[in-house]
């Protein structure tokens, strides 16, 4: 997604982790799926990490930055060949064999397996007009692969967080480690074209989680306790320079959310990468709230909330305060949507933004409450589990998706 002169069509998807699927795994599930968002209207299916989850079931904190999971897998037990396993190997030197001396036995197996059903699936999903958009951790897990096999490109002592803020109370430690960014430029960065190469490998367009991690990254001491650390300095433009110079133009998402500063949107704008808008937070904030809907850019996808925030019906019923429900009420009258379900209609006024892409939670569509919600920062329980009812996706809300999504100009015709 680079600068364009045209104006670029309006599209829209549905936000749906693999794991969330009925079964959790790929396979038929996935291609069910496929199929409703077409019949749906929908361009786009986005979803979160492939890699291993963690002990929590997190998949932002994984064992491999560059291994999908076999958990996923439609059949874990697929033959495999070893001449294919020594061509996988030959094929990604930079990873693989970490990987498998990390993993053990069977896992570049399970690596060929998983190609041989994403790739699959993918080209699945693009025949029938319908792409795939990933989700990059900016951080790798600590003693994971990557970690162990480049400790010289990882700074001691401090681990990766943020402070508190205006989405986040409290703040949050997460454990990661934080890259020596000065070491990462005399390496050539070579191993952040390593894993952009195969990440443009699974998906057409790519989110990079904590966008702002690249312009400053807040690093928190392993002796105290907290939240309470520093920014010290990313490498800024440089790195997605010497990415373009190497993979041509980057398809990615900045996921620009949090404690966010002119730089920032600076470092976006300069690489021509959308941000992130989020309907839950359109409603206050100010005159300068980037969120709110007569500020939504052209080049942004627009959500009505993400994978870490409560559903659109859960933030309505018991988070929205009074005054946020009365300004979105008139948006939507504004507009003419007049739906009585308030989550629905909440739906059509993302749908309605002026950004170019819109991508719904499939538990907002379905307009479900607390119990749908995927994650809850900062807690490690009931998180990461929820998963589709076999049949919630039926004709019916395929049609009246596609119905709001025609009216929102938002149809691709392929």
């Amino acid at each position: 997604m680079s600068p364009s002169r045209t104006v670029p069509p309006r599209e829209s998807g549905v936000l749906l982790h693999v794991t969330s699927l009925p079964g959790g795994r790929l396979g038929a599930p996935a291609r069910a799926f496929v199929d409703w968002l077409a019949a749906a209207g929908q361009s786009w299916w986005q979803v979160l990490p492939l890699g291993p989850p963690d002990s929590h079931g997190s998949p932002y904190s994984s064992p491999s930055a560059f291994a999908g999971w076999n958990g996923i897998l439609a059949d874990p037990d697929a033959r495999v060949s070893t001449r294919a396993v020594d061509a996988f190997r030959a094929a990604n030197p930079y990873w693989a064999p970490s990987w498998e001396a990390y993993a053990g036995p069977g896992a570049l197996a399970d690596q060929v397996r998983f190609v041989r059903e994403w790739s699959a699936l993918r080209a699945y999903a693009n025949r029938r007009g319908v792409r795939i958009i990933g989700d990059l951790p900016i951080y790798v897990a600590a003693a994971s692969a990557d970690h162990l096999q480049h400790p010289e490109l990882f700074r001691s002592g401090v681990v990766a967080g943020v402070p508190s803020g205006p989405t986040n109370d409290r703040g949050q430690r997460w454990g990661n480690p934080c890259y020596d960014w000065p070491a990462v430029r005399r390496s050539g960065y070579a191993w952040w074209i390593a894993r952009m190469r195969h990440t443009a490998s699974l998906y057409d367009l790519v989110r990079i989680d904590h966008f702002r991690g690249f312009v400053a990254g807040w690093e928190i001491p392993t002796t105290t306790r907290g939240v309470k650390g520093r920014w010290r300095p990313g490498p800024g433009k440089e790195l997605f320079d010497v990415l373009t110079a190497e993979l041509g133009p980057l398809a990615v998402i900045a996921e620009d959310l949090g404690v966010i500063t002119p730089a920032v949107h600076r470092l976006r704008d300069a690489c021509g990468f959308p941000g992130m808008v989020v309907l839950q937070w359109a409603f206050g904030g100010g005159a300068r709230n980037p969120h709110a809907l007569d500020r939504h850019p052209v080049n942004a996808i627009a959500y009505t909330g993400t994978h870490d925030t409560p559903t659109i019906a859960q933030w309505w019923k018991s988070i929205a305060r009074p005054h946020e429900r009365a300004a979105a009420r008139g948006a939507c009258d504004a507009l003419g949507i007049t739906d009585t379900d308030r989550s629905w209609a909440l739906v059509r006024l993302a749908l309605a933004s002026n950004a170019r892409i819109a991508i719904i939670p499939a538990q907002d569509l379905l307009g479900l409450g607390a119990s749908a919600r995927m994650n809850r920062p900062g807690t490690h329980t009931r998180n990461w589990v929820w998963r589709l009812d076999e049949h919630a996706l039926d004709d019916g809300l395929a049609l009246r998706l596609r119905a709001a999504t025609d009216h929102a100009r938002r149809i691709v015709q392929h």
